[in-house]
């Protein structure tokens, strides 16, 4: 972490902090300013363009020298054609890993929720017959009991 420096150390005697502003420059000097840029820019650049086309010819100016040239241009065409190709194969390659993990991720959270799905449905079914059993037990067992009481004074009654 940079530590800031007081201001007193930075700043500048009073004697040189205040210059004299610099003059606005005139309307002469602004249309002599313009009329230099005018010329300059165009100037420069059939400069670089000549720059430019001496570069390109130069490799060409004899036949064997036309021909290294054209065989180096084939081979760095071959080299970018290769790196291409392998940076296009790694490429595939990943988004094939890619589409791989994620598909077995999808088909995971897919079977999870299933046996989740289906380990609630099981329970809710256990649940849901002994209630019924309870449901029928109860009222049979106290039919059961009323028939047995009916029985049992049916008999002390002979």
């Amino acid at each position: 972490m940079a530590t800031k420096t007081s201001k007193a150390s930075k700043s500048k005697p009073k004697s040189q902090t205040k210059s004299a502003p610099a003059p606005a420059p005139s309307r002469v000097e602004q249309a002599r300013a313009a009329a230099e840029r005018a010329v300059d820019v165009p100037v420069g650049t059939v400069l670089e363009v000549s720059d430019r086309v001496a570069e390109l010819v130069e490799p060409f100016s004899g036949r064997t020298a036309a021909q290294k040239q054209l065989k180096s241009y084939g081979t760095q065409l071959r080299r970018t054609v290769k790196r291409t190709e392998r940076r296009g194969a790694s490429a595939r390659r990943k988004a094939t890993t890619e589409a791989r993990k994620t598909r077995n991720k999808v088909e995971r959270e897919a079977r999870k929720r299933q046996r989740r799905v289906e380990t609630t449905l099981k329970r809710n079914r256990t649940e849901v017959e002994q209630r019924v059993r309870k449901a029928i037990d109860v009222p049979t067992a106290r039919a059961q009991s009323l028939v047995d009481q009916v029985g049992d004074q049916l008999s002390a009654l002979r």
